[in-house]
């Protein structure tokens, strides 16, 4: 496959194909297994189905695996439903993952599958106390911003403390225990006041002689801390899916979905367009057409795991059972934006190496590289918007959201808007064959007990991807998750007929 060579098959895996087997592992009936989509759950899928002793038959629409894991490099081509493609123009060696582009060290499913396929990983700097908050009433270090915020916190308590208003909750000993922990806590002076620390960042650096001491950045005020419309981000990297330290595939989140790929024993069909989903006696009949040549095929299996995205699935020709096929057509997916520019990496002279700078506004964040440090060209995420603010920028042409994303890196970083260039944007919901990235479950008016239908089997078909999972599909976990869970129903019924 074209794919799996374009990206050298020094990276791939050389002996990861499973070894042939003659029945299903477990003694069962060795099954054919209809597997229609080839992104994270559906490459799942094909692999714990050969490695259980069955056949998979993987069909996919695009011209490369992964679905929304999709990194791009100089000569992809974006393709939009609104017909404003564009050719991604960076300079060798630099890429943009436009869908996932780190991994939490707890999803232990998806760092198994790079254990096992040989795919090398590397650290991704998530958060950074380096980074910014806000632009538009100016900006402020997240390490200030922080550590400021807890002196003054820590202030306050003490005061509570000493004033005797916690007497009834906290017994003596616990008091004076807490008293000391604050002071060390908030970086409290003398009286257990804040009057600022050198961990929110320093107006003098330590000179080369010992009587250049360091001085700390002079503390903002509580109020101007709280005016900040970000200022809740600093709870951002407090959350367990958003880590400050992650890992990511060197060289582009896509080497995981092609490592997987190239581990099938039966490669996946690319370019096949699915264009029926029927049942044929006690099992299924999946027609599709080659998008290559025109030509329409059909394919005959004991089974299928259907993990196609719901917005496509919903307009398939099927013959699914009525509750299934209302909750299909009922799901709305949500909107996801990323801008990217190739760059100088002018941040760098900030102290800023990797992390996230929040800003608001319509392009919400500035996402700076790791792994590159130091390089003379690297790619900035400029702009990464979801929910309503994916939906407004989603709106603009093209051409408007690159100005806006370029606006909100000026204002942040003033001078430097120029310094961008060969800006690239994906419109999750408008990517054919995906049209969105994830349901958000309490939001345009999805209801999760409307998908109940999907979560058992209907017959031969069986459902699977991260929108099924508590993840929403917002992370490759749960699409493995999910799959793995497809495969035990795909497989435990005995073969009828």
């Amino acid at each position: 496959m074209a794919l799996l060579g374009q990206l050298g098959t020094a990276t791939l895996v050389s002996g990861g194909a499973l070894p042939a087997i003659a029945a299903a592992a477990d003694g069962a009936p060795r099954l054919r297994v209809a597997v229609l989509g080839a992104g994270i759950t559906g490459l799942s899928a094909a692999y714990e189905l050969e490695r259980a002793g069955h056949e998979a038959i993987l069909l996919e629409a695009r011209d490369r695996v992964g679905g929304r894991n999709w990194t791009l490099r100089g000569g992809d081509r974006i393709t939009h439903l609104s017909g404003e493609d564009q050719k991604v123009e960076f300079d060798p060696g630099l890429y943009m993952n436009a869908g996932p582009a780190r991994i939490p060290s707890h999803h232990d499913h998806i760092l198994g599958y790079c254990r096992e396929l040989a795919v090398p990983l590397e650290v991704l700097v998530n958060s950074s106390r380096s980074a910014w908050l806000g632009a538009e009433k100016g900006r402020i270090r997240q390490r200030q911003a922080i550590n400021d915020l807890r002196g003054f916190v820590s202030e306050l308590l003490e005061k509570a403390l000493a004033s005797g208003s916690l007497d009834r909750e906290l017994d003596k000993a616990t008091r004076g225990k807490l008293a000391e922990f604050l002071k060390g806590y908030g970086d409290l002076g003398e009286g257990f006041a804040y009057r600022g620390s050198q961990r929110s960042g320093l107006s003098r650096v330590p000179g080369a002689t010992w009587d250049v001491t360091p001085v700390g950045a002079p503390p903002l005020t509580l109020g101007e801390l709280l005016d900040d419309p970000n200022i809740n981000m600093l709870l951002f990297e407090d959350n367990i899916l958003m880590q400050a330290t992650m890992v990511q595939p060197v060289g582009g989140m896509d080497r995981i979905p092609v490592a997987m790929a190239t581990a099938l024993r039966t490669p996946p069909r690319l370019n096949a367009e699915i264009r029926q989903i029927r049942r044929s006696g006690a099992g299924v009949r999946i027609v599709w057409r080659d998008r290559a040549t025109g030509a329409e095929q059909e394919l005959l299996a004991d089974r299928a795991i259907v993990t196609i995205p719901l917005p496509i699935l919903a307009r398939i020709p099927s013959d699914f059972a009525a509750p299934v096929a209302r909750a299909i057509a009922g799901i709305r997916y949500s909107e996801s934006v990323k801008t990217a520019f190739e760059s100088a990496p002018f941040w760098e002279a900030e102290q800023i190496y990797g992390g996230i700078s929040f800003i608001g506004g319509p392009t919400s964040l500035i996402w700076y590289p790791s792994g590159a440090f130091q390089k003379p060209r690297q790619i900035l995420l400029a702009a990464y918007a979801s929910l309503k603010d994916g939906r407004a920028l989603a709106a603009h042409p093209r051409a408007r959201q690159i100005e806006l994303a370029r606006a909100g890196v000026e204002r942040l970083h003033p001078g430097h808007g120029r310094d961008l260039a060969k800006g690239v944007t994906v419109n999750w919901g408008g990517i054919p064959f995906s049209e969105g990235p994830w349901i958000e479950w309490d939001q345009d008016d999805n209801d999760r007990a409307s998908a109940a239908p999907l979560d058992l089997p209907d017959g031969p078909f069986v459902f699977a991807g991260s929108h099924l999972s508590q993840y929403s599909g917002h992370w490759q976990e749960g699409g493995i998750l999910s799959a793995k869970r497809a495969v035990a129903l795909a497989t435990s019924a005995p073969v009828k007929g």
